[in-house]
């Protein structure tokens, strides 16, 4: 065989193809032999020419595996001996990898089994070797080992990190470090153990040096390596990087910055910067490295970039990715230098730089949010000049900024409507396509939280709407359906004369059927839907049938995103025509079933192909492929979106027909039941707001059943394990957040006996949030985390701190054991060093928890008061009213341990109703807090003092919640004939003459007026002529309606 064999090989290796085929099916038949290995090795040793050697090299690769178990054990051992020499003596370096090859693939069967001891030993010999060939080769070996082999190597590991170090080190060879660097790659590849990883810091300088060789030279792809090493040592939850993370940083930013390097390898310099944002982001903090990286990654967004480059590997735009995640995870320390940077570069005269400015501030805006509303005006000054921009690139960044804008600093921006709407109306009317579907998106994301202040711009805006549906492009026509969405979503009632011209056009979207089509009529089918709750259910009922039968014959289109809209279009409809929906019922819920039911889409396709099956195209770089290959990987978020939808209309549809829905609960459940552990968060959000609304639904179908009650309990006991279950495992904040407001709700809904059964668990699950501690808080655990520089989780810790006050409110005073348990954990939130939110959150936590658990609040007087004075005095509006809220309530209830800090108290609360204080809602809660005060301990309360003040602050002007314990308060001193007040007997009839004719005072209130009033005028008769002849017609009257009739 070996003689026909060499023929065979040097014929394969002829530029004549049918030369090539012929060797190529006579070698195939030849390879089934296992005597093909002995007869590959000896041609691998003799050939004479390199070509040959390597052929025989590759060939053996690719038939050893299934040979090698056929081979007598003296037959291996000369298959290995000669692959040592190989390694060793052979002068090409190709036919040296292509037998290290070999040797890898052999080693996987060989040293587990124990039957090659002396391969480790001769590779570190190697590794040490005088000759450069030999270091190299053995470092390629380590390499490709360590993906077959790699726990052989677990003994030996202190020894190979040496080695390691010492090869990236090697003085005399540009190959031996090369190769060492790929070792590191690989080796840090493999072991995820933290001990073992912990120790490659130390590596950090060498792959740098190596790194920056190899740039030097024109090796990218070889210094791209270090970003992989980095990528690995990142993505650890082990603090690996220490201080080397400024070095890293430093050498990624020099390649970022260096236009004339291959743009692949910029954006794995920018990827590392990512990564380094999103999971070590207080290591950037702590070693100042915030403000270096943004000097470098803003300009980058004023790079040019070739047309002909893949968008996704342009530095502009994986620079804004990095800026958005910095913002994100960093905001305090970026927002100051990127708002400079907008505000210098908007003045340049390089119209990419002031597009670079617009983008800059568009892209931090999420992350951002908080300090950018504190800086709104500057801040749209640059975006709205940029609108009227002569260059249409800074034009559609501007319009593109003002989108996100509109999208993340709501509700403040809309108090700028004034200024902003118009700029947007102008830009409608743009030359350029694309500034003017930016346009109607900020439009439409503008509108979306806006309320009457839309009326004065209500028809010049429908006017270019309605224009640009019946002219423009598909695409615009799209942003345009948007924008009408929140306009009528805006506008409500006022919307209803341009309604009739909308659901006309959107008559003729709903019924396309062509595949280009599609996306239009899906988001048609959205509108109507939006429209028809704007409109109302008299004037949509009659019409809605057409509409309705649209909507389900689009489902015959297997078009993802049109079944997504459609289900939201059911979800309004249902909302709109509540019990009206029954009819629908059997058409329309098999249809959300079949969506919820969809194949989920994640695909994965592994390669098994026999390799034997083309010897052709064989190369030195061909890797072992012995293992299954993922080929492919793919999530279709369509159907993600899609089932989401679904998820959710079948909430509603079951919230809003309730008992009419009791023939899809059992198939509802299951689904929902299903979802709540979806893979994707989205799915399991709209689960867990759904079993909310099934549980409202079972309850409605069983509750004039004799086996209703087992049922509901049954459906509960599923919902609360649920829920609790979420609370602790879910990963993601916004699902652990909806599971605690659903709790909070069926507290309040169905009582504390329903929930008395999981009360420990809940309170279980409720401390391990309070503390941090559950799946969705576990944070990177990043070299130090500083606790004093957190931000307030508002999608989380508000929702759980609503459970306290939940809990409070259906237990009472009962509640007292189990706030013990809660209350170390909620004032960690109260610290001086946590954000402003954050300790107002506690004071509104506990003022709710001192209303409904009453007495037992006593006990917590000395913890809490100096917190809430101190809070009295925040430069925070929402912080003053909460903690004006909570002294009243701490008083009313805080028994006679109160009274040593009432004289604190007044002094403390008196400037919030001076003149100084901006805020409404702050003074009513002030005055709501000295009412309860002088309810509690009248004695304690100087009110010679106090009651000029008070009543000067009334009526009430924003917090109508107050109203009950003010007037309330006034009534009772006036029908104790209190000779304090009574001295205020004209100020007392002005402020009860405007709450007699106020629209949102409650007829409550009204009562406590009315006997006031009454009890003044059996005081003073016929004096108080005088004093009511000064008041209007209408609020004398009002007044003297009010009054009881004696």
């Amino acid at each position: 065989m070996a003689q026909s064999l060499e023929l065979l090989l040097i014929q394969f290796l002829m530029p004549d193809n049918d030369a090539r085929r012929q060797a190529e099916d006579q070698i195939k038949r030849l390879a089934k032999d296992p005597q093909v290995v002995p007869a590959l090795v000896h041609h691998l040793r003799t050939a004479k020419t390199p070509n040959v050697r390597q052929l025989a090299a590759v060939l053996l690769r690719k038939k050893i595996t299934g040979h090698w178990g056929k081979l007598s054990p003296q037959l291996r051992q000369l298959v290995k001996q000669s692959l040592i020499e190989s390694i060793t003596m052979e002068h090409s370096p190709p036919v040296r990898r292509a037998s290290a090859n070999v040797v890898s693939i052999i080693a996987k069967y060989a040293v587990p089994a124990g039957e090659w001891p002396d391969l480790l030993p001769f590779l570190f010999q190697c590794s040490q070797s005088a000759q450069e060939e030999h270091r190299e080769v053995a470092l390629i070996l380590f390499s490709s080992l360590t993906e077959t082999i790699g726990n052989s190597f677990r003994p030996y590991f202190t020894d190979l990190q040496s080695l390691l170090l010492k090869c990236l080190q090697d003085e005399t060879s540009n190959r031996v470090r090369v190769a060492a660097l790929k070792a590191v790659g690989s080796f840090l590849e493999f072991t995820h153990d933290e001990g073992e990883v912990i120790k490659f810091r130390e590596f950090i300088p060498s792959i740098l040096n190596v790194s920056r060789q190899c740039l030097a030279s024109g090796e990218e792809d070889v210094a791209v390596i270090a970003f992989e090493i980095f990528d690995e040592l990142i993505e650890s939850p082990a603090p690996l990087l220490g201080d080397s993370v400024k070095s890293i940083v430093q050498f990624s930013l020099e390649v970022c910055a260096s236009p004339n390097l291959e743009s692949n390898t910029r954006h794995q310099a920018i990827q590392i910067i990512s990564w380094l944002a999103r999971y070590k982001s207080n290591s950037l903090k702590k070693y100042k490295l915030v403000g270096p990286i943004l000097q470098i990654m803003c300009p980058l967004l004023a790079e040019s970039t070739d047309q002909d480059e893949d968008d996704d590997l342009a530095p502009d735009r994986a620079a804004a990715e990095v800026i958005d995640t910095m913002a994100v995870n960093l905001s305090k320390q970026v927002f100051p230098p990127v708002f400079e940077f907008a505000s210098i570069s908007s003045q340049n005269a390089n119209p990419k730089f002031r597009e670079a400015s617009v983008t800059a501030l568009g892209v931090i805006s999420e992350g951002c949010l908080e300090l950018m509303k504190g800086k709104l005006e500057p801040v749209l000054r640059i975006v709205l000049g940029a609108l009227r921009d002569p260059e249409q690139m800074v034009r559609g960044a501007a319009s593109f900024a003002l989108g996100q804008f509109s999208e993340h600093l709501q509700p403040e921006i809309i108090s700028h409507h004034g200024s902003v709407l118009p700029c947007i109306l102008n830009a409608l009317e743009d030359a350029s396509d694309e500034v003017k579907e930016k346009s109607y998106y900020a439009l439409a994301a503008f509108c979306e939280n806006m309320g009457e202040e839309i009326l004065p711009f209500l028809d010049p805006l429908m006017g270019k709407l309605l224009g640009a549906l019946q002219s423009s492009s598909r695409n615009l026509q799209e942003t345009c359906m948007s924008a009408i969405g929140s306009v009528a979503s805006a506008a409500e009632q006022a919307f209803v004369p341009y309604a009739e011209r909308v659901l006309e056009l959107m008559k003729i979207f709903m019924v396309l059927t062509n595949d280009e089509d599609l996306v239009s009529r899906a988001r048609a089918t959205e509108l109507a839907g939006i429209v028809t709750m704007s409109v109302g259910r008299g004037r949509m009922e009659p019409i809605l049938p057409a509409f309705i039968e649209a909507a389900i014959s689009g489902f015959g289109l297997e078009f993802s995103e049109l079944r997504e809209y459609t289900h939201g279009f059911f979800s309004n409809v249902v909302e709109l025509l509540e019990d009206g929906f029954t009819q629908y019922l059997p058409h329309v819920v098999p249809l959300a079933f079949s969506s919820c039911n969809l194949d989920d889409g994640s695909a994965v396709d592994i390669n098994e192909s026999d390799e034997d099956e083309n010897v052709g195209g064989v190369s030195s770089d061909d890797e072992a492929h012995d293992e299954p290959r993922v080929r492919n990987i793919s999530v279709r978020t369509g159907v993600l979106d899609e089932k989401a939808a679904a998820t959710q209309a079948l909430g509603l549809i079951a919230l809003h027909t309730k008992s009419s829905f009791a023939p899809y609960i059992e198939e509802t459940l299951k689904i929902l039941v299903r979802h709540s552990s979806y893979f994707h968060e989205d799915v399991r959000l709209q689960a867990i707001i759904s079993l909310k609304y099934i549980l409202t639904a079972v309850q409605a179908v069983f509750q004039n059943h004799n086996e209703g009650i087992a049922k509901t309990k049954e459906v509960f006991d599923t919902v609360m394990n649920i829920y609790i279950k979420t609370m602790s495992e879910d990963d993601d904040k916004e699902v652990v957040a909806q599971a605690c407001m659903s709790i909070a709700d069926i507290i309040n809904d169905f009582g504390y006996m329903a929930v008395e059964p999981y009360m420990p668990r809940l309170i279980e699950a409720t401390l391990v949030l309070l503390r941090e501690e559950s799946t969705c808080q576990l944070i990177e655990s990043d070299s130090e985390i500083d606790e004093d520089d957190t931000e307030h989780d508002e999608v989380l810790m508000d929702a759980v701190s609503d459970l306290l006050p939940a809990f409070a409110k259906a237990m009472g005073t009962q509640f007292a054991p189990i706030f013990s348990q809660l209350f170390e954990p909620l004032m960690k939130f109260a610290k001086q060093s946590r954000p402003p939110q954050d300790r107002t959150m506690v004071v509104a936590t506990l003022a709710e928890v001192a209303q409904h658990m009453g007495a037992p609040i006593a006990g917590y007087v000395d913890a809490v008061l100096p917190l809430v004075l101190k809070e009295l005095g925040s430069p925070e509006a929402t912080n003053r009213r909460n903690a004006a809220f909570c002294v009243g309530e701490m008083c009313k209830n805080g028994g006679s341990s109160i009274l040593k800090y009432y004289s604190d108290v007044l002094s403390r609360i008196y400037p919030l109703f001076g003149e100084s204080e901006p805020d409404n809602a702050v003074r009513d809660n002030a005055a709501g807090a000295v009412a309860r005060m002088i309810m509690a301990h009248q004695e304690s309360i100087p009110l010679n003092q106090v009651l000029p003040v008070f009543l000067q602050a009334l009526p009430l002007k924003e917090d109508y919640e107050e109203s009950i314990a003010v007037y309330a308060c006034i009534c009772n001193l006036v029908l104790s004939s209190n000779s304090q007040i009574l001295s205020f007997v004209p100020q007392m009839v002005n402020i009860f003459a405007q709450v007699a004719v106020s629209p949102v005072e409650t007829p409550e209130v009204k009562v406590h007026i009315g006997r006031a009033f009454s009890h003044l005028i059996s005081l003073y008769g016929h004096q108080m002529q005088p004093l009511l002849g000064n008041l209007s017609p209408t609020h004398a009257n009002a007044l003297a309606a009010i009054a009881p009739k004696s």
